[in-house]
């Protein structure tokens, strides 16, 4: 990726209005490191490369480390049915339903948040007021009553709730709240001091406001006010190359549980990629990405560990990142 390129995507970013940060690195040499547009358009607070972007369903990855580690630990199996953590909640989820069925999305849970019900990404789609949503346990009543679609293991969709099951199931066999878990055995041992799950109610000036529209409208009530397993933490570009390192290097879990993760387990065509457990993977080649878009948020980082090659774009907008993105993966995947 020369400078030329590198040129390319900077001009591309000020032409499509991006408002975010830019990062890209092979090996030693970061390639580009910029941003964009404002954090908080009403004070004109221009975008830093140090801010704190929320990454949506990028978390995923998160709960999956964190599940992985309770398992690496001893105090769950893939084979764990949710069924014996849950106890009586959830009684239209499957007995049948494991711990790995959940992380691959393969469980066939019925979804409190259909992705593909929603069209208009600005919708306030919550079906309660956010508020409520201030801990993983306040979201069980909106997991709730929504019956079994597959039979469990038996075809890849996508599943946000099961995400959330999957934090509701860490949470209860460590006995620590969710958010504290995920800071206590990903983001501390991998050296992500800024990253975590933040109250949208309560953001430091260091964090970029997500926008809905070309206005001012933030996404605070758009989203929980504090996020669970499918979504909902704020990170930087720093942290996130820093992830993928920590990542590789062993120090979140070992080697083998993160070739387990990264093993495909599912061809998803109408995306051009395939899945593992929390991870999703390039169609025929070695890239590992996590991505996450929803109302005021969208990101996406992808790592090619054969040549150390790592891209991450950061928006504090709904579509902001994917034009960058696409242009970063054809500079620097082809």
């Amino acid at each position: 990726m020369d400078k030329i390129v590198v040129d390319e995507i900077v001009a591309l970013a000020r032409r499509e209005g991006f408002s975010g940060v830019v990062h890209a690195r092979r090996g030693d040499e970061v390639l580009v490191r910029e941003a964009f547009g404002l954090a908080d358009r009403a004070h004109e607070i221009p975008n830093e490369v140090a801010n704190r972007f929320g990454i949506a369903s990028g978390a995923k990855g998160f709960t999956a480390l964190t599940v992985m580690s309770l398992v690496e630990d001893g105090g769950l199996t893939l084979a764990t049915t949710a069924r014996e953590v849950l106890d009586d909640d959830l009684p239209l989820i499957d007995g049948r339903v494991t711990v790995e069925h959940l992380l691959a999305h393969r469980s066939g849970i019925g979804d409190y948040f259909d992705e593909e019900a929603h069209d208009d990404i600005a919708d306030y789609a919550m079906p309660v007021p956010v508020h409520r949503l201030a801990g993983t346990e306040d979201y069980l009543p909106i997991l709730d009553g929504y019956p079994q679609v597959f039979e469990p293991g038996s075809r890849f969709a996508y599943n946000n709730g099961g995400y959330v099951v999957l934090a509701v199931i860490a949470q209860r066999v460590a006995g620590q709240r969710f958010e504290d878990l995920v800071v206590e055995r990903v983001c501390a041992p991998a050296g992500l001091a800024s990253t975590s799950y933040l109250r949208y109610d309560q953001l430091p000036g260091n964090t970029a406001i997500g926008y809905v529209d070309d206005g001012l409208r933030a996404n605070t009530l758009h989203l929980p006010v504090l996020g669970s397993g499918d979504g909902g933490m704020f990170s930087t570009a720093a942290d996130i190359d820093r992830f993928w390192s920590a990542l590789h290097a062993g120090r979140i879990v070992s080697p083998g549980a993160v070739a387990e993760m990264t093993r495909p387990r599912s061809d998803v065509p109408q995306e051009s990629m395939r899945y593992g457990m929390g991870f999703w993977l390039h169609a025929t080649g070695p890239a590992v990405s996590l991505e996450g878009y929803d109302a005021g948020v969208s990101f996406r980082t992808v790592h090619e560990p054969t040549t150390d090659t790592t891209h991450t774009v950061l928006s504090n907008t709904s579509e902001g990142a994917w034009p960058i993105t696409k242009a970063l993966d054809r500079a620097l995947l082809s």
